[in-house]
């Protein structure tokens, strides 16, 4: 799941690490009792009794074999002082983590190699807004569960103070860092982390970015091959669009979902960029913890619903599955929270998934409604280049303006406090000022012609974000959870702000449905693909959507609604959602495995929606492979490669060899035919090209004359956030381009550094490198080969587990992380076992969990997550469910009371 930050940001969990190392060799020496008994001492008290100070009444926690928890209370505020505590007691090392990150105080717990990171997140204030949101904008009921679930936190934590006690983490963290003592858990820890969750689930900031470092070697025309418009009539929208009426509210049609109409080509009004070389802009970004996983576009996540008409069951059918970053603990937590007698004091009858550190269930069911969350990517953020005129001010509308400037301290375990201040504009805060790469995103950046002078720093960089105003999410949470029809569904959405989602409905009355939600802007100039420009105020946001006008559709006449990041509606419906739509292949495919079972009257069965999920069909292989085996291959080394392919179904199983040439065809075909042409700022580290490029030359008449060299230029970016990455828009530009065989995209540079020119070509060189590639990685003999083999999953924790500085890191990841894992799926399959291109075949993002929610019956739902409940690494219940999923098994998901005991292994009374 989220990911952290890369081993120079963790100089100090290296030091833990040898601490490790030194404890295992003396627990050796001593019988082992030390570390067995660390560990012991940390895992949670499953059964018997334990006081939780401030109860009103005896609360029970029952744990099934996975150890996931159903909590039965008699009241709201018990319910949640008990969430607080259990899920202390599994996972508050992760917790901790978690707040430190959101407060941007990560360097108080690792030190100084933290700094940038708490920089950056300090200087967006994400800790600032939650208090914001604390003090005004929440409800008094929801701040009453919020307290109630943080009394709980702190019931435990004050049992469990810090050291052996709380876990393992925390004994080794002691050994470097002895002054740190975990602070008591308050709301706005818990708020906060919604900001983590809007972060990565943002839209479309990388790719604005990345049009920028594009546009100093492509034109305009070019760019828009790369983003190529959305294939609206061959894989539609998530409904069929509706219209805003005069009266500012949507007005969804009456019959089909998943339609669409051709679009036409967007086009930019901002010139190229300058085409000075540019270091990469995103770094700053990449540096940031990815907390549910790789930010931009290529993730995504599956839902869909079909209605009871065309189910087996007779009642409809939701499944979920959401695509986030691996890692250990997983970022869900599975939970069922149970009021003993459901009345309006309290209305919780509710289970599913929820985040360690935040109270109430975010994706699962009630006693009466289902719920499914997809990322709907709409365009939240903007950035804004800004002339910077002096210290305290800056341009708007040819008048000086003041920043608002505000101090924070870095407080860093083991050094000096460090001071920076932060600039805000009109449009958010100056994040160049934190970032050397964020300056060059102000030097470079296209800007027009009649732009002000960049001078000879640049512009600064503004961001503009909508999870930087208060927002009522967490209301919407718990509006949600114990909503009991469609009317209250769709209030809960009107509050759920950041991040925008496609929200999925069924009830047990047999209604589906559909809401479009979030805090989306109206943009004055501009269409949010570019950096607009600070100092013209006809780019400022000019409000926000009313919820009102946002897409929603109930018992659409098809009998099912899929989303699965693709486009909302088609170019008809008026407001800007976003340019930046995921291209659809998922969607698609879905809606064909659909429509297939439906033929000639057939039903959909809880058993199909779960064989839905593991599709791992690669779709363009269709289109491309056809291709590749018309390519006359003469050399016997590539053919017997090349052969692989003639009898392959275009699943991408895990013991499939053809899919692991495929996706290494897939590979060397977008390297040669764009990763060579990218500048450094989109290339992976360590990937080194020879490039002419004009250097400055002292002439002998004492001028600087320039010159034309032959280079190496290497890239610069995190190979995780590379480009081309071959997700789903890769596949749409390569569909594309393949109509035009004469393409200059197909021209591309040979291994003995010879221009060549055209499809059939750059095919026949992408085999001859893929045979080289798989070789290299699997073996000469192609009859060992499988997708699996090349490509794994290794699911690591995200502080001491990511750590590779030294030879003692292995033992760590040993203790704590799990893995390899040979994974079936790919990017752009609805199996989406991701795959970053520009990088290799390792697994980067995941269907983070999978759940099918029978609406006939809750106690035949089935779910199921990735690792376990526990964060404790030697808990029987830390990766227990981790190969269950693998094989695309799902376990009984009981809901009832009677079903609950059915499956209780152990019971924990907490008591006044």
């Amino acid at each position: 799941m989220p990911r952290s930050p890369r081993t120079k940001k963790f100089r100090r969990a290296r030091l833990i690490v040898v601490v490790l190392v030194v404890l295992l060799v003396a627990s050796v020496a001593a019988g082992g009792w030390y570390a067995v008994d660390t560990v012991r001492a940390s895992f949670p008290q499953l059964s018997g009794s334990v006081q939780v100070p401030g109860l009103g009444a005896a609360v029970d926690v029952k744990r099934d074999a996975q150890g996931v928890p159903q909590v039965y209370a008699d009241s709201s505020e018990d319910l949640f002082k008990a969430q607080g505590y259990v899920q202390a007691q599994d996972r508050f090392w992760e917790m901790d983590v978690r707040r430190h990150i959101t407060a941007g105080r990560l360097s108080e717990m690792f030190g100084a190699g933290q700094v940038d990171t708490d920089s950056f997140i300090r200087t967006m204030g994400w800790h600032d807004v939650a208090q914001k949101e604390w003090d005004s904008t929440l409800s008094p009921e929801t701040k009453k569960y919020l307290q109630a679930y943080t009394d709980g936190v702190n019931a435990w934590l004050t049992q469990h103070p810090g050291g052996r006690t709380a876990s393992l983490e925390y004994a080794l963290l002691g050994t470097v860092n002895s002054g740190y003592k975990p602070e008591p858990w308050t709301p706005v820890d818990s708020v906060a982390w919604l900001k983590a969750m809007a972060w990565s689930l943002s839209g479309n900031l990388q790719e604005e970015i990345d049009r920028s470092l594009l546009s100093q070697t492509f034109s305009p025309d070019q760019i828009n091959q790369l983003y190529p418009d959305y294939p609206y009539q061959r894989n539609g929208t998530i409904v069929q669009t509706g219209t805003v009426g005069a009266d500012n509210v949507y007005k969804p049609p009456v019959a089909a979902v998943n339609q669409g109409q051709a679009g036409a080509a967007g086009t930019t009004q901002q010139s190229a960029a300058l085409t000075r070389g540019l270091t990469s802009v995103s770094d700053e970004l990449a540096m940031l913890p990815q907390l549910l996983g790789p930010q931009g576009q290529g993730i995504g996540s599956n839902s869909w619903v079909v209605a009871g008409t065309h189910t087996t069951t007779g009642s409809p059918l939701l499944a979920n599955d959401p695509h986030l970053g691996p890692g250990l603990p997983n970022v869900w937590y599975q939970m069922g929270l149970h009021c003993r007698t459901v009345s309006a004091s309290c209305p919780f009858d509710v289970t599913g998934f929820t985040f360690a550190g935040m109270p109430g269930v975010v994706i699962g069911h009630n006693q009466n409604v289902a719920w499914g969350l997809t990322n709907l990517g709409a365009d939240v953020t903007d950035l804004y280049l800004e002339k910077v005129t002096g210290p305290d001010t800056y341009l708007v509308d040819n008048q000086d303006q003041k920043f608002e400037t505000r101090k924070e301290t870095i407080k860093v375990a083991g050094g000096t406090d460090r001071v920076i201040t932060v600039r805000s504009t009109n449009n958010g805060p100056l994040i160049s000022d934190q970032s050397t790469e964020e300056q060059q995103v102000g030097t470079y950046a296209p800007a027009g012609n009649a732009a002000p002078d960049r001078g000879t720093s640049g512009y600064g960089v503004a961001l503009h974000w909508t999870a930087l105003n208060p927002g009522k999410t967490m209301d919407a949470v718990f509006e949600l959870d114990r909503a009991g029809d469609f009317t209250d569904f769709r209030n809960a959405a009107k509050d759920f702000a950041v991040p925008a989602q496609n929200l999925i409905y069924a009830d047990t009355k047999g209604h589906i449905g559909y809401q479009a939600p979030g805090q989306i802007p109206i943009r004055g100039k501009g269409d949010g693909r570019y950096p607009a420009l600070g100092w013209d105020s006809g780019y400022n946001w000019k409000g926000y959507l009313d919820f009102k006008t946002l897409p929603w559709v109930e018992d659409p006449a098809v009998g099912y609604i899929v989303t699965a990041n693709q486009a909302v509606v088609d170019q008809s419906y008026k407001p800007l959602l976003t340019t930046d739509w995921e291209y659809g292949t998922r969607a698609k495919e879905i809606t064909d495995q659909i429509q297939l079972r439906l033929n000639n009257g057939g039903k959909i069965s809880p058993d199909d929606m779960q064989s839905m999920q593991l599709d791992n069909t690669s779709v363009l292989a269709k289109t491309l492979v056809p291709l590749l085996l018309k390519v006359q291959i003469t050399d016997p080394y590539v053919k017997q490669a090349q052969d692989l392919l003639k009898d392959w179904n275009y699943n991408q199983d895990a013991d499939s060899a053809a899919a692991a040439y495929y996706n290494g065809v897939w590979r060397q075909l977008l390297i040669l035919a764009f990763g060579q042409k990218f500048p450094a700022g989109l290339r992976a580290q360590g990937d080194c090209l020879l490039v002419q490029q004009k250097v400055d030359v002292n002439q002998p008449d004492g001028t600087v004359g320039g010159e034309t060299k032959i280079v190496t230029q290497c890239g610069t970016r995190k190979p995780s956030q590379a480009q081309p990455d071959g997700g789903d828009r890769w596949m749409e530009v390569v569909r594309q381009q393949l109509a035009n065989p004469g393409s200059p995209w197909w021209d591309y540079i040979d291994s003995n550094h010879v221009q060549q020119h055209g499809l059939d070509n750059l095919l026949k060189e992408a085999m001859k490198d893929a045979r080289q590639d798989l070789t290299a990685h699997l073996g000469k003999d192609i009859s060992t080969w499988s997708w699996g083999r090349l490509h794994p999953l290794n699911l690591k924790e995200q502080t001491l587990g990511v750590d590779t500085s030294s030879i003692a890191s292995g033992v760590v990841h040993r203790l704590l992380n799990r893995g390899p894992y040979q994974m079936s799926g790919g990017s752009a399959a609805v199996n989406a076992t991701g795959w970053t291109a520009a990088a290799g075949y390792d697994v980067d993002w995941i269907p983070s969990m999978r759940m099918v929610v029978d609406l006939s019956d809750f106690n035949a739902s089935h779910w199921i997550n990735v690792g376990g409940e526990s964060g404790h690494a030697f808990s029987d219940n830390y990766d227990d469910q981790t190969d269950l999923w693998r094989q695309g098994k799902l376990l009984s998901w009981s809901f009832s009371a009677t079903a609950v005991d059915r499956g209780t292994k152990n019971k924990l009374t907490l008591t006044p």
